[in-house]
């Protein structure tokens, strides 16, 4: 079992930044892989980054690379996502996941096995 809670979300402007944070529990966090997922309203959840278990191998959707940045600290058993340069595009709930079964980077939901309740990001223009 894995028990992942995520913070850091809220209202911005367009053009700030919000850091989320994922904190997890119950299994030796630094042996897997993890993610972000995000799902606006009326849309599905959609893949927004993923990390490996050594934090060496980042992946992101188009949508935000260069404006995102994933990390992990091990010895803190915490998961980041750094969201700079923010649009109106971004608003939805932010979820950390877990995928016990790599140790690389997954784009796909269901391969991860564990996942937080998530997190409101809201964007005004």
């Amino acid at each position: 079992q894995v028990q992942l809670v995520e913070s850091g979300g809220g209202l911005v402007q367009a053009g700030g930044s919000l850091r989320l944070s994922c904190a997890a529990s119950g299994r030796t966090f630094s042996s897997f892989a993890m993610g972000w997922f995000r799902q606006a309203p009326g849309k599905k959840r959609e893949f927004v980054a993923a990390i490996s278990w050594s934090g060496t191998i980042t992946d992101y959707t188009d949508s935000v690379k260069g404006r995102f940045a994933i990390s992990r600290d091990n010895a803190k058993n915490t998961l980041y996502l750094q969201m700079n340069s923010l649009k109106p595009e971004d608003t939805a709930v932010y979820y950390c996941a877990a995928n016990l079964r790599r140790r690389t980077t997954s784009t796909r939901p269901n391969e991860y096995d564990y996942w937080g309740r998530g997190t409101q990001v809201t964007v005004s223009s």
